[in-house]
């Protein structure tokens, strides 16, 4: 498992993703639109995404 903060919401995606974590559709959607498309986040899916971080107990998104 990663330990040090994830540089970029591609990466962080990935790793919620790939991790034993039970997602819902919708959350899974949300990461799967997050490793396809590099437009930068908006702040609530930022917040999102770094909720489900913590939810799979992995580190934070870098603060850009």
């Amino acid at each position: 498992m990663p330990t040090k903060p994830f540089d970029n919401h591609r990466a962080a995606a990935l790793a919620v993703l790939t991790g034993a974590n039970r997602l819902t559709r919708k959350a899974g959607s949300f990461l799967g639109q997050c490793v396809a498309d590099p437009t930068p986040l908006t702040p609530a899916q930022s917040e999102w995404l770094a909720n489900l971080l913590k939810r799979a107990d992995l580190p934070p998104l870098v603060d850009a």
